[in-house]
C-alpha cells in the first residue's frame, strides 16, 4: 500500500510541474496572441482591451491559478482562433486519437508476444539470426516513413484505401476503423520489433538460469518450463517496455496523422502552436503529458503485482 500511495503522490507532483511547465512555457514565447487576432495595424486601446478580456493582463501567477482551477473543473479555456470552448473541440479529435492509440497498442501486444516467445525459444540458428537481422532493420525505420510507404503501396498502388478520405466515427464507426488501421500499423511495427528484441533477450537470459537446470534434472520438458517459469519472469521488463511504448504511440500519432490526414489532436496542436491559440496548446500538451504520466503509474502497479521482490521492498 505504501509503494501505490508513494506511485500516486509522484504522479500528482509530475502533473503538477508539468501543468506549470506548460503555462509558463508559452509566456515567454514571443509574439502576443492579441497581434495574431486584431492584426498588426490594431491600435492600442484595442489591444488593451483584448488583453483584459483574455486575461492577459493580469500577473502570471493569478492566471496560472485561475487557469489551472478552471482547468481541474473541465473548463479547459477559449480558443483564441475559434472563439469556442477548447474541451469541446478537443473532444471528437481526442476520440480518434484515442482510436489509433489503442489499435496500435493492441496491434504492439497482439502481434509482439507471440513472435518474441517464437524467437526466443526457438533453437535454430539460421531462423534466430533472420529474426535479429529483420528486428535490426525494422527498428530503425521511423514510423511516419513507414506511414509513407503504407499510404503510397496499400493507398495508391493497391487502392485497399483513399489517403485522405478520413471518415468520423460520427458518421461511420467501420469506415473510421478501417481507415485507421494503416495508419495503427504503421505506429506499431517498430514497437513490435523493440518488444520482440527485449523478450527474446528476457527469454534467452532466463534459459540459462540456474532453477531452469534444476528444472531441466527433475525431468520437465522444455515446453513446460518456458510456461510455468520462463515466461512469468521473463515478461517482466517487457510489462514496463510495453507500458512506455502505450504512452508513446499517443504522442507519436501526431506525426502519423499529418501523413495520412487524420483529423486528430495532432494536426490540431500544430495548427494552434503556429496560430499562437494557447489555450489550445496548453490544454493538448497537458492532456499528453497526463495520458504518460498515468500509464507508466499503471506500469508500476502491474509491474508490482507480476514482481513479488518489490512488493515485499
Amino acid at each position: 500500500m505504501k509503494y501505490v500511495a508513494e506511485k500516486f503522490l509522484t504522479l500528482i507532483i509530475t502533473l503538477f510541474i508539468v501543468s506549470l511547465l506548460a503555462f509558463l512555457a508559452f509566456q515567454v514565447i514571443p509574439g502576443d496572441p492579441t497581434t495574431k487576432m486584431l492584426g498588426t495595424e490594431a491600435t492600442q486601446e484595442a489591444v488593451a482591451a483584448l488583453r483584459a478580456e483574455l486575461g492577459l493582463d493580469k500577473p502570471v501567477p493569478v492566471r496560472y491559478w485561475n487557469w489551472l482551477t478552471a482547468f481541474l473543473t473541465g473548463d479547459m479555456g477559449t480558443s483564441y482562433s475559434y472563439h469556442m470552448p477548447v474541451g469541446e473541440m478537443l473532444s471528437e479529435k481526442l476520440t480518434i486519437t484515442a482510436i489509433l492509440t489503442i489499435l496500435s497498442f493492441a496491434f504492439t501486444v497482439i502481434l509482439s508476444i507471440p513472435l518474441g516467445i517464437l524467437a526466443g525459444s526457438v533453437r535454430s540458428k539460421s531462423l534466430d539470426w533472420l529474426i535479429t537481422a529483420f528486428d535490426q532493420v525494422v527498428m530503425s525505420i521511423p514510423s511516419f516513413f513507414i506511414g509513407i510507404l503504407a499510404c503510397f503501396l496499400f493507398g495508391i498502388v493497391f487502392r485497399l484505401f483513399t489517403p485522405g478520405n478520413f471518415v468520423s466515427y460520427t458518421q461511420d464507426w467501420g469506415a473510421c476503423i478501417a481507415y485507421l488501421l494503416f495508419p495503427a500499423l504503421s505506429i506499431a511495427i517498430p514497437r513490435i520489433a523493440m518488444t520482440v528484441k527485449m523478450l527474446r533477450g528476457a527469454i534467452l537470459n532466463e534459459l540459462g538460469q540456474d532453477y531452469v537446470r534444476t528444472a531441466q534434472s527433475r525431468g520437465n520438458s522444455r515446453r513446460a518450463i518456458l510456461q510455468r517459469h520462463v515466461l512469468q519472469n521473463a515478461l517482466i521488463p517487457v510489462i514496463t517496455f510495453l507500458a512506455v511504448s502505450a504512452a508513446e504511440i499517443m504522442t507519436g500519432s501526431i506525426i502519423i496523422e499529418q501523413v495520412f490526414t487524420i483529423p486528430g489532436v495532432g494536426r490540431l496542436l500544430l495548427a494552434s502552436i503556429s496560430n499562437r491559440d494557447f489555450p489550445v496548446v496548453q490544454a493538448i500538451v497537458v492532456i499528453l503529458a497526463a495520458w504518460i504520466v498515468v500509464v507508466n503509474f499503471v506500469a508500476d502497479l502491474l509491474y508490482q503485482l507480476v514482481d513479488p521482490r518489490i512488493r515485499l521492498r
